[in-house]
């Protein structure tokens, strides 16, 4: 089946990875927790928009770096049959670094969270990085 990344908004970002980096980035983030194969959309969004999601799905009434909306299982195939992971939303006026923000937020899709991990996750965020 192997791994399907889709990045909507980047020809607006002029600092955005490549097509190209930002699967790697993903593929790494993902296999990190041994999933390989499935359906994630990266999209960039302005700052009005991350305000706008981030009240409505945290509470949160002001912008931020990245968010992410997992696809917990019900439902988890699309029509084509490839697993749908779920969406990473990155405001990019918002973020000091891209690469990171992808990987962090794919790494919250598959289920680790730095608030209640002991920081764990961000330790891994970093090692990927370096790669």
């Amino acid at each position: 089946m192997g791994l399907e990344v889709e990045v909507i908004g980047a020809d607006d970002v002029v600092a955005a990875p490549p097509a190209d980096e930002t699967e790697r980035l993903v593929a790494l983030a993902l296999a990190s927790a041994g999933v390989e194969d499935g359906h994630v959309a990266i999209e960039y969004v302005s700052v009005d928009r991350i305000t706008e999601l981030n009240a409505e799905h945290r509470g949160r009434d002001e912008p931020t770096d990245v968010l992410s909306f997992p696809i917990d299982g019900a439902g988890g195939e699309v029509p084509q049959g490839v697993r749908e992971l779920g969406d990473v939303v990155i405001c990019a006026e918002h973020t000091t670094d891209l690469r990171e923000a992808i990987v962090h937020g794919a790494l919250h899709l598959v289920g680790m969270d730095h608030e209640t991990d002991d920081g764990e996750m961000l330790v891994l965020q970093a090692e990927i990085l370096s790669w």
